[in-house]
């Protein structure tokens, strides 16, 4: 299945999550990508929409394959894989340092115009554009899991039949429009797949966060 954007595949998402409007779910994404999906995807369910900050640790010489990922509060996830591979004793914690340390700077970029939504007791979903290895979901859901919702469903347009295995002891249900028997990287599905910056992201939170304070007052003043 193919998709013309993010846009296209947030609707088809949104489509599949239907039974959740009205509950007021809290969006979560996984930046940068997601956000925009995370935020049609609130607006169709009468939601909030929030960002989980994660960020995969790569791989030593190659930064852009995943050996695992690290939440903001420093906890780190490694795939199985990581463990055979032979890189020096001081990588994982440096590699740890240096993204969260971004992820730190991000959160104070956010936060002034949206600041974080507790998830405690509230229907989560959580939504990335698409699953390769795995490892930024399980960061972000072992993250939100500590934090007690009532529930957590994992959105996404494509992920390889492998990696929703990894996710499904960590979370309540997976929506996922397609699962290839092919799979080499989450932008060959889509047509249009261009980088969302932190100005979009910023952009859309403050968006965001407008409608859902719009939508609480005209809440309480109905009858």
């Amino acid at each position: 299945m193919y998709f013309r954007n993010r846009r296209h595949a947030a609707a088809l998402l949104a489509e599949k999550l239907a039974r959740y409007k009205g509950q007021r779910p809290l969006v979560l994404a996984i930046p940068r990508g997601a956000v925009p999906m995370a935020k049609i995807i609130a607006e169709q369910l009468e939601g909030e929409m929030d960002v989980v900050l994660v960020h995969k640790l790569g791989m030593p010489g190659n930064p852009e394959l995943a050996i695992g990922s690290v939440d903001e509060s420093g906890h780190v996830y490694l795939l199985e894989y990581a463990h055979t591979i032979d890189f020096p004793d001081r990588y994982i914690s440096a590699e740890r340092e240096r993204q969260v340390k971004t992820l730190r700077e991000r959160r104070a970029r956010y936060t002034p115009v949206h600041p974080p939504i507790d998830p405690a007791g509230r229907i989560v979903i959580v939504v990335d554009d698409g699953i390769a290895t795995g490892a930024s979901m399980m960061a972000a859901l072992l993250s939100i899991r500590t934090k007690r919702p009532k529930k957590i469903i994992v959105a996404t347009a494509v992920a390889p039949y492998d990696s929703l295995q990894k996710i499904q002891g960590l979370t309540d249900e997976v929506v996922c429009l397609d699962v290839p028997r092919n799979f080499y990287a989450v932008g060959d599905f889509f047509q249009e797949f261009s980088q969302v910056t932190d100005e979009e992201v910023i952009d859309l939170l403050r968006q965001g966060r407008s409608e859902s304070e719009k939508t609480k007052s005209m809440s309480e003043v109905s009858p």
